[in-house]
């Protein structure tokens, strides 16, 4: 809180004084209904997806931010949230406020959650971490006290204690406020990441009113079934330094059950087990406060991934010393206010405005800088290093299987400098790790998660849509090695199904066979593999044409169509499927269309779908493009002909599943774009929304709010490695895309509104457009496009066989 309102109140007055806190932050301009948002951070709810398995977390942070300050809450078990990033919305008890997280990674518990800070009012008489019920040490908290904006996190106790957070890129401030007749303390839980941790440590330094430490820990996944125990180990040690504005009345340390009043250093982890075998380990420190003639304690903390001396540096550089909470705050609007700027929507209505640009929000969380002002941060080989010549930041958290298909291309058309130093941090990653670039990067950690090779997709597509500044020369050559040279990890089981170590798993066998062998390919599937290595290789052969290196477009031509090698035209009677086969050339049985045996996260009638650089080639093999619209059809829709599209029918459409995730585009290529107007507004429409339920399952980080962007745009990437759009419905009357050191895109449909979903016509730069899809010209260039919306289906507009997209 302001200094001016300290001093000592009563619990009752303090709940009402926060609310009237709340309630008198600097009010934003106001907008017309359907005007372009001036401060388009006020239309932000996150906690949209903070329900219903969306994973995402309310807390305070920024663009692509390293400090994350959220709420870490529990349903009674110290070692477990109930939610894959610390917060779900039907939770209201927490035990802390962690500092890092990640935006709607799908491990349950997925990551970070680093260094829990709590409120706790009662005298400490016991070890925190002896509370394995977190009965003691935990509070209750009501909804009605909760608020999050953009950058600021607020949450008021049924113990009567209340915390008011902002942050910076790499920092955070703190107002807690206690009752003024009870013990006051804030507890550094510094071995409680949502993983565990292999070890921690905290000192107190009472002279100099300072708390410090670090915590090492890691683990991403770490609890899968399926070979987690091949990622219960740490690969990246955060620091913090906290300072005061007070002096602490006292101090007390505890590892495991044993506490210490008055000491002032303990250290201990709790390990990376589960249950009983965590519970009651792990370590951390308190201080204490008089709140009787003042009740507001004020905190400054800053946080690195390298050092202490990172963690006091960043702090110094980015928080002042008397900023208060509002003060960063609005600097955390502001910040966010240029960053969701950089799309300009007009019309809709308010629902569909919050649920945009909540959206656009969770897009740009990430990548994640783990470099410190000074530019240092540690590699994949934990040694500290510096970025790249020209590179501004290192970043990190890549969730590459999902990001690939949509939040990739968001970054890149919006923000090519940040995607340019996130392909450059990839790249140096895979330098600190023998060639190698891992499927799901973790602050400094390879974690191998999931399947295929998604970065040379990822980068493939970032220079295919303008980005430059990165060694593309390097990481293209680093990558095309990869895809080429077999690497002895590729011949390990080690970590499958789910974290399989080899990127290209058993690659000698893919490259004799063209197609993976379920039977040897040491890899989560198959078939699975085959698709996601194909979609890669079509990614590197578009590349290897833009810089002109015409046997590596080759060789990766002729690899993208091994899809077709695990595409069984005699699946069943009703037509082909995916399916995976043995080295000796047989199909995989038994098999069925709803079966997942072969596949990764999702089933044969999902994954058949995926071959969005050859849709052409796919609709021949199923017979056709007619026959493959009706397969299509069916994918979407009941027998009775009613809509399927919240998952669950292993047979249909799950928005939730990033290997089906561009099948509501794949009409335009066959020849019946009405179709895909009539999905893709459909799935606007009922799967997602406002409210804590509002994402269809798993953010995973960016990529489902990033399909909701491009889909209300009425844009889509047609390929990874491409700087194609297909062409859909807006929903909002314009858009703006304005580009930094680009031309903006323009989107104007005049009529669009919830009346009108279908196109009839389209023109691009004031020409007639009889096409569903662009060229790399707007991409590259900027352009205006003109819809006329339609309330029923133009059946003609681009359907001609010549002008489908390639």
């Amino acid at each position: 809180m302001p200094r001016a309102v300290r001093g000592r109140r009563s619990a009752v007055a303090l709940v009402a004084t926060a609310l009237t806190v709340a309630v008198a932050l600097p009010a934003l301009p106001a907008v017309a209904a359907d005007g372009p948002p001036g401060h388009p951070s006020s239309l932000v709810d996150p906690l949209i997806g903070s329900s219903g398995g969306g994973n995402t977390f309310p807390g305070a942070t920024l663009p692509y931010g390293m400090a994350a300050w959220s709420p870490t809450s529990t349903r009674g078990d110290q070692t477990g949230t109930g939610a894959a990033n610390g917060y779900d919305y039907g939770t209201t008890r927490i035990r802390g406020l962690s500092l890092t997280h990640v935006n709607g990674a799908g491990c349950n518990p997925g990551a970070a959650g680093d260094v829990p800070v709590m409120p706790f009012v009662g005298d400490v008489t016991s070890s925190p971490s002896a509370d394995t019920k977190d009965a003691v040490y935990a509070s209750d908290f009501s909804h009605a006290d909760e608020r999050a904006t953009p950058g600021r996190y607020t949450l008021g106790l049924a113990s009567g204690a209340r915390a008011d957070l902002a942050v910076s890129r790499r920092a955070g401030v703190a107002d807690f406020t206690f009752p003024a007749d009870r013990p006051a303390s804030l507890l550094f839980r510094v071995s409680n990441s949502l993983n565990g941790s292999a070890d921690a440590h905290v000192d107190i330094d009472a002279a100099h009113r300072r708390v410090s430490g670090w915590v090492l820990t890691g683990a991403f996944c770490g609890r899968r079934a399926n070979g987690g125990v091949n990622n219960r180990k740490s690969y990246y040690r955060l620091h913090f330094s906290a300072s005061f504005d007070r002096a602490f009345s006292s101090v007390g340390t505890w590892h495991d059950g044993t506490v210490s009043p008055g000491s002032t250093s303990a250290s201990g982890g709790e390990g990376y087990a589960t249950g009983a075998d965590r519970a009651g380990r792990g370590s951390g420190g308190w201080v204490g406060f008089d709140p009787r003639s003042d009740n507001d304690v004020h905190m400054r903390i800053g946080i690195s991934y390298v050092d202490l001396a990172g963690a006091e540096a960043n702090l110094r550089r980015e928080i002042a010393p008397g900023a208060s909470v509002d003060r960063v705050a609005a600097a955390g609007a502001r910040a966010w206010d240029r960053e969701l700027g950089t799309v300009r929507v007009t019309g809709g209505s308010a629902q569909r405005r919050t649920t945009f640009y909540t959206a656009l929000y969770h897009s740009l969380l990430q990548p994640n800088l783990i470099s410190d002002v000074d530019g240092r941060y540690r590699g994949m080989d934990q040694a500290v290093h510096r970025p790249a010549r020209g590179q501004r930041a290192q970043y990190s958290n890549f969730s590459g299987w999902d990001q690939y298909r949509a939040q990739i291309q968001l970054l890149a058309l919006l923000q090519p400098t940040v995607a340019g130093d996130f392909a450059q941090s990839l790249y140096n990653f895979a330098r600190q790790n023998g060639g190698v670039w891992d499927r799901w990067v973790h602050i400094s950690g390879a974690t191998h998660v999931m399947t295929g090779d998604p970065s040379a997709a990822t980068l493939a597509t970032f220079y295919a849509m303008g980005v430059r500044n990165f060694d593309y020369e390097g990481a293209f050559d680093s990558l095309v090695r990869q895809a080429t040279v077999p690497h002895p990890d590729g011949l390990s089981d080690a970590g499958c199904p789910g974290q399989c170590v080899g990127q290209r798993p058993n690659l000698a066998q893919y490259v004799s066979s063209h197609y993976a062998a379920q039977d040897v390919c040491h890899c989560w599937g198959g078939a699975a593999e085959t698709l996601e290595d194909a979609v890669a290789d079509s990614a590197l052969a578009r590349w290897a044409r833009l810089l002109g290196r015409g046997s590596e477009a080759k060789e990766c031509g002729a690899r993208a169509a091994y899809w077709r090698n695990v595409f069984n035209p005699d699946a069943t009677a009703d037509g082909g499927y995916a399916q995976a086969r043995k080295l000796d050339g047989s199909w995989v049985t038994p098999f069925g269309p709803g079966s997942d045996l072969g596949f990764a996260q999702g089933t044969s009638a999902t994954y058949t779908w995926m071959v969005p650089q050859d849709v052409r080639g796919l609709a021949r093999a199923m017979g056709g493009r007619e026959t493959a619209a009706r397969r299509l059809d069916a994918f979407f829709h009941d027998a009775d002909g009613s809509w399927s599209l919240r998952g669950g029918d292993p047979l249909r459409y799950d928005p939730t599943n990033e290997p089906g995730i561009h099948a509501p585009w794949l009409y335009n290529a066959l020849g019946q774009p009405w179709k895909t107007q009539a999905t893709v507004r459909q799935l606007l429409d009922t799967v997602y929304g406002t409210g804590p339920s509002g994402l269809p399952g798993n953010d995973d980080l960016g990529t489902m709010s990033a399909w909701y962007v491009f889909s209300a745009l009425g844009l889509y990437p047609q390929t990874p490695g491409s700087a194609n759009l297909l062409l859909g419905a807006p929903v909002f009357r314009e858009a703006v895309l304005d580009r930094p050191g680009a031309t903006d895109i323009v989107i104007s449909a005049p009529g669009a509104d919830d009346r009108h979903p279908y196109v009839d016509a389209v023109r691009l730069d004031g020409r007639p457009l009889n096409r569903s899809w662009t060229d790399a010209g707007p991409t590259l260039r900027g352009g205006r496009i003109a819809v006329r919306t339609a309330a029923e289906p133009n059946t003609s507009w681009a359907t001609d066989p010549a002008g489908l997209p390639r």
